[in-house]
């Protein structure tokens, strides 16, 4: 199936991780992609894996989220190459405070985590319907976390991510029905992204998960997928967990559970 032939997307953040999952799994159903990153060498091999896999398209251009000249030269550049920008992802996350608790946060540091993981989306959003979208219709597509919905005692990514959230629900009420805006918010998913931020050994972390198991970048880059495709024509505003039932075993985790045959109530 390719239902983004003739299409072409840009993924901010792409050269690993869960990025790199989707940039990978849009090329695999037909998209030309364009993957941003600040580190020029492992973008381009990154770019050339997914060229060398599935013979789309790729282009590598390197940009800092953070830095409104790198966001606006890569928008332009996708418009040159491509002519056309049907799909957004912004990958980008950043959470260098960890879990310091909230009286101990250096206010610069919050400062530069509001503007990658919130002005840095809202910015390539504007910039994408100004170039494309506008006049020719998209899907945008916002990468989360379920922290931005439960205390995780990480307060300053938490918050950048839940005021990402809020600006999901508000661009898909301003920007339809021409364009779709939807989020994902996975939990734990094994990248090195997360490593920094549990010493639990990963069999306990995967005890807690319903599913068994951590999430993989593949598990949310189908999850992508589907809600950039036409598939999901009649969504917007959503943000879909991809957290292996955690949310729910969380919000459940200390009701008994009923004896077997008895009805739940």
């Amino acid at each position: 199936m390719t239902p983004f032939e003739d299409r072409t997307a840009l993924v901010v953040s792409a050269s690993r991780g869960i990025g790199y999952a989707i940039a990978a799994e849009l090329a695999r159903q037909g998209a030309s992609v364009a993957m941003t990153a600040r580190t020029e060498d492992p973008l381009r091999e990154a770019a050339g894996r997914i060229r060398e896999e599935t013979g789309r398209r790729t282009l590598a251009i390197t940009a800092h989220s953070r830095e409104e000249k790198d966001r606006q030269a890569a928008v332009e550049t996708v418009m040159d190459t491509f002519g056309r920008l049907d799909l957004l992802v912004y990958a980008t996350g950043i959470n260098p405070a960890l879990d310091l608790p909230a009286v101990d946060l250096d206010l610069d540091c919050v400062r530069r985590m509001f503007e990658t993981n919130v002005l840095g989306a809202l910015h390539f959003t504007q910039l994408a319907w100004e170039a494309w979208m506008k006049e020719n219709g998209g899907s945008v597509l916002m990468l989360n976390t379920v922290a931005a919905h439960a205390v995780f005692r990480m307060p300053a990514y938490s918050a950048t991510k839940a005021a990402l959230h809020r600006l999901t629900e508000d661009l898909a009420d301003q920007l339809a029905p021409r364009v779709r805006v939807n989020a994902l918010a996975p939990a734990f998913i094994r990248t090195s992204f997360m490593e920094p931020i549990t010493s639990v050994p990963e069999e306990t972390a995967a005890a807690s998960y319903p599913m068994g198991r951590l999430g993989e970048p593949e598990d949310v880059a189908r999850a992508a997928a589907f809600l950039l495709s036409p598939r999901a024509s009649w969504i917007t505003g959503t943000t879909l967990r991809v957290d292996g039932g955690k949310s729910v075993a969380t919000a459940t985790q200390d009701r008994p559970h009923p004896a077997p045959g008895r009805p739940v109530l």
